[in-house]
């Protein structure tokens, strides 16, 4: 096994850790998520690990113009619907309708943005501010100066 596969498998496991860590605190903090143990807690953060890599995609490009249309808001209720849908096919796994499933997925989400620099090996988001009031190259400037390095 190449080092390849071991970063897949690791970044996977730390997406799933932090989904759990989400669940986890959704159902502590919020009426209407619940879960009867940790095995189901387990499962529950393989199938949202699994359903957010094979199905998001494919509803993200389902509902593109909603997506659009609401500058990208609407991939968290695609995110609470994979969220609903978990809570259907998980027995132990409650989810009491759409409200509590939109705050536990706004949950990982905001996991997924503070550990976004661990779940993405080390890499975290920078911005190159250019210098001086124009956002077009001077001369004797490189361009590349000029961008946001993500």
């Amino acid at each position: 096994m190449g080092t390849g596969s071991q970063g897949g498998l690791i970044g996977m496991l730390k997406r799933w850790l932090v989904s759990a860590l989400g669940v986890w605190i959704g159902s502590y903090f919020l009426e209407g998520i619940d879960y009867e143990d940790s095995a189901t807690l387990v499962l529950v953060a393989i199938l949202l690990g699994l359903f957010t890599a094979v199905l998001k995609p494919l509803l993200v490009l389902l509902a593109l113009p909603f997506v659009l249309v609401t500058l990208g808001l609407g991939v968290l209720f695609i995110n609470a619907l994979l969220y609903l849908l978990v809570g259907e096919l998980v027995p132990g796994f409650e989810v009491d309708g759409f409200g509590p499933a939109f705050l536990g997925a706004l949950i990982i989400t905001g996991l997924n943005l503070v550990f976004g620099a661990w779940l993405n090996g080390g890499r975290g988001v920078t911005v190159k501010a250019s210098r001086g009031g124009s956002s077009l190259p001077r001369r004797g400037r490189r361009a590349a100066d000029d961008v946001i390095d993500i």
